[in-house]
Parts: structure tokens; C-alpha cells; sequence
């Protein structure tokens, strides 16, 4: 039976078998073995994609399968992936591999600088994907005197995964390029009848009036029982996310974050500290991990739902990127989630405590704190501004 969070079960598919990915070597060694097994076609959309070590091996993998006679859709972001150089395009359509950049700087006709390819997706033969928040470059592997970010994936087999190769073809086509589809995308999903886990595809995209992720965690959120997990590396949630946490607590709810400890945006982690009064005040629990930088988006609620890959819980993901996640509806599944966060929790991070918190910051911590919260605003307001415009919701 659906569990409460299944508000509209008919979204989701029920042939799929899903497995917990951790970022680093392990989610490297599962996205080269998803292209080295492909046998008809690849979608890959990624935010960042660096050229270093890590990305070579990555393109170079890419580069056999398109010889193997592959058909090879690889997009970047045009911000977050701009040093990809004309050679590299060059490089690219040599391999036969056909590679585009989401909306270049400069020399796009439809640019809304906020609204940037944020999703991590690899999707093979229509029938196994990938859905993290990981992307291509050194600092999320594992290399040598360098551990990962800490990072998460679904690896996800079956129906959904068709429809993730519908998703990154429409991508492809109507948002970014507007070109017809080709029939070779017409790929049939392989999947086991005796598959039973419930999956759905989520999305945010503010221009194509897509806000699915936003609800799903105000589902979880308000729908939660017991217990409620939530990883997010760039937290500043909007006032309904706030207000349905709130409400979770007074209800019972043990409602639990892991958040970074040290940020590669350290201006966003001092606003997310300023933050943590008003949390601790409503009795929300907070922990740091102070390992390397955290990366990972990844919540789970009550023993059965998960939702994960993409989407960061401010308002930059609500309102202007493209988003995706993957949710699941399985117990196996969600006790395997909470698991890997509850001994993370224990083992690997330090709980904020409201006196620990007034211990460490004084005076002078909270007021840089205090002006880093406006200044995060500000550029969250000039980033969604446009997109907020089409619509008057606050997710």
C-alpha cells in the first residue's frame, strides 16, 4: 500500500529496483561500468564537467562506447562547464559523440542566468540510470591524498528509467535547442515484472512549470509520522519548507539535518549558520560534518520514503534551476537510507546544540553571520527574480 507521501500514487512506476550509491570511487566505478555495458544509447546532463583526471577517464569511456556504435548525448552546463573549449567540441564530434552547452554565456536567445542545468543524470538504453548530485570533476572522486566530497547517487533499473530518458530528451530537444526528435531515441525500458519498487522522477524547472521536488519534500515534511532526515549541502530553505518543519516537531516529529561543515561557498555555509537559531528555537536538530566538503541532497522519512539527486532546499533549486531527483516509496530501500545517515550522523558528525552554538559564535561571528543571511538573499532574489514573476507560489 502507498504510504502517506504517495499523495498521487499514478505517478509513480512500480517495475524498478534501486540500490544507495555513496559519491567517490564508488559512484565512478558504477557510471563506467552503466557506459561500458550500453549497447544502443547514452543521455548524460551534468552541471559541471571538468576536464581533469576524473573527466578524462569519463570522456574517454564515452569515446568507446560512441565507436562501439552508441549514440552518445553528452550536456553540460554553459556556466558551471564554460572552460569546455572549442577543441573540445571538435574532440567530440570526431568521437561522434553529439555534445551541446545549456544556455552559453552570451550566446544564448532564452538566457535567465539563474536558471542553469543543475541536474545529474546518466541514463542508459532507456533502462538503467543514474540520478546524483555528484558531478564530473576530480574534487568528487577519490584520487590519491584526495578523498571525494561527500556525495550521493540512486542507481535506479527499470520503468523509471524510461522515464528519465524521456526527461533528457525533451531536454534536449524543446528546452534548449528546440530540434525534433530522432526515432533512434525511441528506446524501449527493459524491466523485471517481479520488480516491485515504487519510484517516481521529479523536477523543478520555474520556466517549464515544474515544481515537483519542492512539493515532494513539503509531502514528506508534512505527512512525516515519526522521523524525518534531511542532508543538504546548501541550506536556506523558503517559508513553507520552514513552517512544515515547524509543524513536524510540534506534532512529534523528530526532525533531523546534516549539513555541511565546511562549505566551497563559504559565504553561503555563514548564512546557513545564522540560520541555526531559529532551528535549534523549534526544536530541529542539527548536525555538522566537519569531514570534507559536503555535497550531498538526500532526505528520508518514517522508514519508507526517500527523495534524492539534485535539488539543494533554497530557493535557488525551488525557483530558477533544473532539478532532478528520484523519489522511492520502499522500505528496503528507505531502512537502507536511513541507516547510511543515521551512522554518518554518529560517527562522522558533531550535533549543534544551542549552547554550543552561543559558545562558539560571538557577537561578532552572529553579525557576520547576520550579513552574510542578506547577502545570500539579495543574490537568491536577483538569480530568481524573473522566474518568480511567471508564478506566485513560495515552495
Amino acid at each position: 500500500m502507498p504510504g502517506p507521501f504517495s499523495s498521487t500514487p499514478s505517478q509513480y512506476t512500480l517495475h524498478n529496483q534501486v540500490r544507495l550509491i555513496r559519491g567517490g570511487k564508488d559512484y565512478f566505478a558504477e557510471l563506467l561500468e552503466l557506459i561500458r555495458t550500453s549497447r544502443k544509447l547514452i543521455h548524460f546532463q551534468t552541471y559541471i564537467f571538468s576536464l581533469d583526471t576524473t573527466g578524462e577517464v569519463v570522456i574517454r569511456a564515452l569515446e568507446q562506447a560512441a565507436d562501439r556504435g552508441v549514440v552518445v548525448y553528452l550536456m553540460a552546463d554553459g556556466y558551471a562547464s564554460q572552460d569546455l573549449s572549442g577543441a573540445f567540441e571538435e574532440r567530440m564530434r570526431k568521437a561522434g559523440i553529439r555534445f551541446r552547452l545549456f544556455e552559453p554565456i552570451l550566446k544564448s536567445s532564452n538566457f535567465y542566468f539563474g536558471r542553469r542545468l543543475h541536474q545529474k543524470v546518466v541514463v542508459a538504453d532507456a533502462s538503467v540510470g543514474l540520478v546524483a548530485g555528484v558531478n564530473i570533476s576530480d574534487r568528487y572522486n577519490d584520487l590519491p591524498g584526495q578523498p571525494a566530497w561527500l556525495d550521493w547517487a540512486i542507481r535506479v533499473e527499470g520503468v523509471a528509467s524510461g522515464q528519465l530518458h524521456q526527461v533528457c530528451a525533451e531536454l534536449w530537444t524543446r528546452h534548449a535547442f528546440r530540434r525534433k526528435r530522432s526515432l533512434e531515441w525511441e528506446v524501449v525500458p527493459y524491466f523485471d515484472a517481479q520488480w516491485h519498487c515504487r519510484v517516481r522522477v521529479r523536477r523543478n524547472d520555474w520556466v517549464q512549470m515544474y515544481n515537483e521536488i519542492s512539493r515532494s519534500y513539503l509531502s514528506m515534511l508534512n505527512g512525516a509520522q515519526r522521523s524525518v532526515i534531511i542532508m543538504s549541502s546548501y541550506f536556506l530553505p523558503g517559508r513553507s519548507i520552514r513552517n512544515s518543519m515547524a509543524r513536524a516537531v510540534r506534532r512529534g516529529v523528530k526532525v533531523e539535518l546534516i549539513l555541511a561543515g565546511k562549505s566551497d561557498v563559504p559565504v553561503a555555509k555563514q548564512a546557513e549558520r545564522y540560520f541555526y537559531r531559529w532551528l535549534l528555537k523549534r526544536g530541529i536538530q542539527i548536525h555538522e560534518y566537519p569531514g570534507n566538503v559536503l555535497h550531498g541532497k538526500l532526505a528520508t522519512a518514517d522508514g519508507h520514503f526517500v527523495t534524492g539527486g539534485s535539488y539543494n532546499v533554497n530557493k535557488l533549486s525551488a525557483y530558477a534551476s533544473i532539478e532532478l531527483n528520484l523519489d522511492v516509496d520502499d522500505r528496503f530501500f528507505a531502512t537502507e537510507v536511513s541507516l547510511a545517515l543515521e551512522r554518518l550522523r554518529d560517527e562522522e558528525c558533531v550535533r549543534v546544540t544551542e549552547d554550543g552554538y552561543r559558545t562558539k559564535y560571538g557577537w561578532w561571528s552572529r553579525m557576520l553571520q547576520r550579513v552574510s543571511y542578506e547577502i545570500v538573499n539579495l543574490l537568491f532574489y536577483i538569480f530568481t527574480f524573473y522566474f518568480r514573476q511567471q508564478r506566485h507560489v513560495s515552495p
